[in-house]
């Protein structure tokens, strides 16, 4: 025998009000969920990687642009180059930071434009230069090619930035996975 509930509106079977879900409707949502979350955590992963990845090579092809301008607005010869302090030019690898500046003819003095803070602990800006100039035409005195890569844990995911001769920069990805 089918009843109303007054209160509600709902037909029912008499003694039967429905609270709620199953316990069979319970697991089968959680196994939904376990496997929508192992999809998405991987894929997210490789988004923020990409994402840093690409952070830091547009960061260089920025700081060269500037570096390019300057030369041009200037008319000077401006250098962009590895920094660990933010002051001056040093060696090593450019994930330890980079400075665009130019000194001055007359005065003889150094003025830092733009200081670029090191990269996180991870990750490798690997280069064939440590200082890329730019003449007060804007032509690339130095050719480069520094490969941004991520060290810790390694992948086969970098971008590779390119400075031509002309000046030019540009950025290409590749799945290599030479980062050392």
């Amino acid at each position: 025998m089918v009843e109303f509930d007054d209160k509600a509106g709902k037909r029912h079977a008499r003694g039967y009000r429905p609270h709620g879900f199953t316990l069979v409707e319970l697991v089968v949502t959680m196994a939904i969920m376990a496997i929508l979350l192992a999809v998405a955590v991987p894929s997210f992963k490789d988004a923020t990687l990409s994402t840093s990845l690409g952070g830091y090579a547009n960061s260089l092809v920025a700081s060269s642009f500037l570096a390019r301008s300057e030369a041009i607005k200037r008319n000077a010869t401006v250098k962009m180059c590895v920094s660990t302090d933010g002051q001056q030019c040093a060696t090593g690898g450019w994930e330890q930071g980079w400075i665009v500046a130019y000194t001055d003819g007359t005065t003889n003095t150094t003025t830092v434009l733009q200081r670029q803070a090191a990269a996180t602990s991870g990750f490798h800006i690997n280069g064939d230069v440590s200082t890329i100039t730019f003449q007060p035409t804007g032509v690339g005195a130095t050719q480069a090619t520094l490969t941004v890569c991520r060290a810790t844990p390694v992948g086969p995911h970098e971008r590779v930035v390119t400075v031509s001769a002309t000046g030019r920069a540009s950025i290409a990805k590749t799945t290599t996975g030479s980062c050392a």
